[in-house]
């Protein structure tokens, strides 16, 4: 039996928890939610990482579904609702494919199913508008996991990639995490400062994850996971889901991508602009310099790293498809999570580490996370702090 072959077999078994995958944000971005443009049970390779068929052919069992909204809305819980109901939408449309899910339990009678999982996650502190109750109402809703910062730091946490602020998490930063610990929402330490996944580690009661990040050690860019911090995760029994990102996982995309917004900038541009004029300036920097290509092993070499680090128990996967405009050779999109683990066969692991690297944590993890939150309604109500209360300056 070759990789391949032991790979798929594997994946009929312990199927792909995938972390986070932005569909709905692609589809309000290219036809405003209108599912007959983007029909997910037919073939969407020419506008999309992810379908139905992809997604059976990658051996995928479970997603969360990305609700992420801009950080620069006027109407962030607004935007947040009706990602939340495109998923919906989604799970209505094709239900012999897709099971909702809301706790470990559901996940495990999907894969008995033999449909997909799917559950959801707000990918930025922005969406509960410094509201504890709406976080509470998006936990009502569905919503499973809440990544703390998204690019830009929110008002009581620190982003990766924006200017310290805070100094990780602030006294309202820390009842967030309380107050999701208590309701059995995930805590996502993706996109935060390395200050922010200290603190969260400090305050969190449960088991955290990082739904899609990758480690520092071997690509040296804010978005990765640091040691000390992979380090933490036995203790604290959480998971890292390594992520496909080109310029989070390869050191000379990180490199390419900087000397390219430098570019940008030297003509006048900023780097996030795809007018004509800037993308004109961008594909003849682009001629000059090629763009490095990651691949499968360069996913791999951080997999290998983060075991390391932090053991098999705590590792999983979060490709981030449909929220990157590049992917690693290999791993194109969603039907690409057998080359994976062929690779990582190939290097020595063995099928019981990758049943725990597909499956097995991710599921464990949700289900450890409701577990403290039973105990904590048990002796807890819900909070109604506010940030003026507790991040109110003194005097």
């Amino acid at each position: 039996m070759t990789s391949q072959e032991a790979a798929r077999e594997l994946l009929r078994e312990f199927p792909v928890v995938d972390g986070h995958n932005d569909l709905p944000w692609a589809l309000r971005a290219q036809v405003r939610y209108d599912l007959d443009a983007r029909d997910i049970a037919a073939d969407q390779s020419a506008h999309l990482h992810t379908d139905i068929p992809r997604l059976r052919a990658g051996g995928v069992g479970a997603q969360y579904w990305s609700v992420y909204v801009r950080t620069d809305s006027p109407a962030p819980v607004a935007d947040t609702l009706e990602q939340i109901d495109c998923v919906r939408q989604l799970l209505a449309r094709h239900p012999e494919d897709l099971r909702p899910a809301l706790t470990a339990a559901d996940m495990e009678a999907a894969r008995g199913e033999g449909r997909i999982a799917s559950l959801m996650g707000a990918e930025g502190g922005h969406s509960i508008a410094n509201s504890l109750g709406t976080l509470r109402g998006l936990y009502g809703l569905g919503v499973r996991y809440l990544t703390l910062t998204h690019n830009d730091n929110v008002d009581w946490a620190d982003s990766a990639t924006d200017e310290p602020k805070a100094g990780g998490l602030t006294a309202f930063g820390r009842e967030v995490v309380r107050e999701m610990n208590r309701l059995g929402m995930l805590v996502d330490l993706s996109h935060v400062a390395a200050t922010t996944m200290r603190d969260a580690l400090d305050a969190s009661s449960a088991p955290v994850i990082f739904s899609h990040s990758s480690a520092r050690a071997v690509c040296d860019h804010p978005r990765n996971i640091p040691d000390d911090v992979l380090e933490r995760l036995p203790a604290n029994g959480g998971v890292a889901m390594v992520t496909f990102v080109p310029k989070f996982v390869l050191q000379a995309a990180v490199d390419w991508t900087a000397a390219a917004d430098e570019n940008m900038r030297a003509h006048g541009f900023h780097h996030l602009d795809t007018t004509a004029e800037a993308m004109k300036v961008h594909r003849a920097f682009e001629e000059r310099n090629p763009r490095p290509v990651a691949t499968v092993s360069t996913v791999a070499d951080h997999l290998d790293h983060m075991r390391e680090a932090a053991g098999i128990d705590h590792l999983g996967i979060g490709g981030d498809y449909d929220g990157t405009a590049f992917t690693p050779d290999g791993l194109a999109d969603v039907s690409g999570y057998p080359n994976l683990l062929a690779e990582l066969l190939d290097r020595g692991w063995s099928k019981a580490d990758l049943a725990k690297l597909t499956w097995k944590n991710a599921v464990r993890v949700l289900d450890a996370a409701e577990d403290v939150a039973r105990g904590l309604q048990a002796t807890r109500s819900p909070s109604n702090a506010t940030i003026e209360s507790l991040d109110a300056p003194a005097g």
